[in-house]
């Protein structure tokens, strides 16, 4: 290891559970949405995870993990504009949690994750299958919302995967920069100074915490609809 270097944990254990939780049921939707028929039950079932992991990484996005906050990774535009540049100052770490392209990245994707979800509890397939709170809006507003969810929101989506892919293949060969190991074993290999991450025992019940009311929350949702 190099003079000065040494493991500072990055992605709290919540986080990383969160980010590898959160592909496979993406992965998932978009498969059992394919496969049709039968596989619709578990369509629904990704939905609803995903609905309870996102309402939960707004949470924790609050009170998680130093380099999980909101507040680590919400740049102005002046500040996005000087890493562009290659001109970020000392001190402001984008080496180190999410970097403010990657920030717009995470962001967006996240957003069209709940715009997806929402629409898909309004859904009708005109088939079998209609999401649970139909009852709340009328035949045409279900229809739009429909057609966002089954096409629009559904490539967006997977664009937004693949440029993720994209620039995580990027910094690999590029810049020599594995984003993927951190987010496995949670610790980058930074200057002394760098502020850790809080992944004690106590933050990791609070998370527990929190993802239990958030599926709690998401499965009366979901109830409303009788």
């Amino acid at each position: 290891m190099s003079e000065g270097l040494q493991p500072v944990r990055v992605w709290d254990l919540p986080t990383r559970v969160f980010h590898w939780v959160l592909a496979t049921c993406v992965i998932g939707s978009v498969v059992s949405a394919k496969i049709g028929g039968n596989a619709m039950e578990w369509h629904f079932r990704f939905g609803y995870a995903i609905l309870t992991l996102l309402a939960f990484r707004l949470l924790w996005g609050l009170v998680g993990g130093h380099w999980s906050r909101f507040s680590r990774f919400l740049y102005a535009p002046t500040t996005l504009l000087r890493y562009v540049r290659g001109r970020s100052r000392d001190g402001e770490h984008h080496d180190v949690g999410h970097s403010p392209l990657g920030a717009l990245s995470v962001l967006a994707l996240l957003a069209s994750l709940a715009v997806q979800v929402g629409t898909g509890l309004f859904a009708d397939d005109e088939i079998a299958n209609t999401g649970p709170l139909i009852r709340f809006v009328s035949g045409d507003t279900s229809l739009m919302l429909t057609g966002w969810h089954k096409n629009y929101g559904q490539w967006l989506i997977i664009g937004l995967v693949v440029l993720h892919i994209a620039a995580v293949v990027f910094y690999l060969v590029k810049q020599q920069r594995d984003l993927v190991r951190p987010m496995i074993v949670g610790d980058k290999t930074l200057p002394a100074g760098v502020p850790a991450s809080a992944d004690g025992w106590s933050a990791r019940g609070l998370a527990a915490l929190l993802l239990a009311l958030c599926g709690a929350g998401a499965a009366w949702l979901v109830s409303l609809g009788g």
